[in-house]
């Protein structure tokens, strides 16, 4: 049985915001703050994304997955203006969540 949760759905940026990468995890805090010390390899790392652009909650595991999937098939005029309805100046979010 799948139980409910916080999930969140992320996107992050690179300092000039050349890349932009969604994801998914069960806690948001850890997540962001593991790109910026460095300690998980991989796309987001090797594109440099420690900026947090935007963010939403879910409560359900399924839910978040398909919203995830759902947004790394939008283009990325399409996640630009989404990141605008949250963050139109696009400042990293980061601090909020973990507390900075």
């Amino acid at each position: 049985m799948l139980r409910d949760y916080n999930f969140w759905v992320y996107i992050v940026t690179n300092e000039h915001a050349r890349v932009l990468y969604a994801g998914m995890t069960n806690d948001l805090a850890r997540r962001i703050s593991e790109p910026r010390a460095g300690e998980i390899p991989g796309f987001a790392a090797d594109y440099r994304c420690k900026k947090l652009v935007y963010y939403e909650h879910c409560t359900n595991v399924l839910d978040a997955i398909a919203r995830e999937k759902q947004l790394k098939k939008w283009s990325r005029a399409k996640k630009v203006a989404l990141i605008a309805t949250l963050n139109p100046r696009w400042k990293d979010l980061a601090p909020e969540i973990l507390g900075e």
